[in-house]
């Protein structure tokens, strides 16, 4: 047990700072420039993000949206969540649309992902069945390890316009929701990872890059 004073939460961002923030991030990406991609050990990781109620307002939204999107693109990821630029917000936008080995494709129930935003997304398991796979993490740079999650997940989450929506999501497109919703509430995917799976992204493509992780399952151990 420890008497460490507890680490810094959403308090000490206020919508003001936030926007501040994000106008900034706006202004430096209409000059061609992106926000460096926080990494693991920063407290902005660790924080439980602040539900969004229009701290960004106007056009400020759609702009910072853009500038997620465009830093996803370029890392490249299939995900990014507020707090991986900086921002302990609960906003997350998703796109999967890299070219699949069919192999690949079918064992990971891998399908394209057309990219979309989320405010406030949330999940739950929509059944019993759980996939274990290997992940990576922007925030995590060159690392890769074996994470089991629930196949099938009930996601929801409000659009930038405003709109409420429930949607069942499955495969690898459950993954994705399950690993950027998780870093709205401080959770990053070594808390959930096969720890004797973690490896550098040079040995997983030279030794464990197969469809599915049976054979790094009996070359680690896990």
């Amino acid at each position: 047990m420890s008497n460490a004073a507890p680490g810094p939460g959403p308090v000490d961002y206020p919508a003001a700072r936030m926007a501040e923030l994000a106008h900034a991030m706006v202004e430096a990406h209409a000059l061609g420039s992106l926000p460096p991609i926080v990494q693991l050990g920063h407290p902005v990781l660790r924080m439980r993000a602040a539900e969004f109620e229009g701290q960004l307002d106007g056009e400020l939204l759609p702009r910072f949206l853009a500038v997620m999107r465009d830093t996803m693109h370029a890392a490249p990821g299939v995900g990014l969540a507020a707090p991986q630029i900086g921002i302990p917000l609960r906003i997350a936008v998703m796109e999967d649309a890299f070219p699949i080995d069919p192999d690949i494709g079918a064992e990971r129930e891998r399908e394209p992902l057309a990219y979309f935003a989320a405010l406030n997304p949330a999940y739950r398991a929509a059944g019993p069945r759980t996939a274990a796979f290997f992940e990576g993490c922007l925030s995590f740079d060159g690392f890769q390890g074996v994470v089991e999650r629930p196949a099938e997940v009930a996601a929801s989450y409000t659009t930038p316009e405003g709109r409420a929506v429930e949607r069942g999501l499955s495969g690898w497109q459950a993954r994705i929701f399950q690993h950027e919703t998780d870093h709205l509430d401080g959770t990053v995917y070594v808390d959930k990872v096969l720890t004797r799976s973690l490896c550098t992204h040079a040995e997983y493509a030279a030794r464990w890059a197969d469809p599915g992780i049976g054979r790094a399952r009996r070359g680690l151990g896990f």
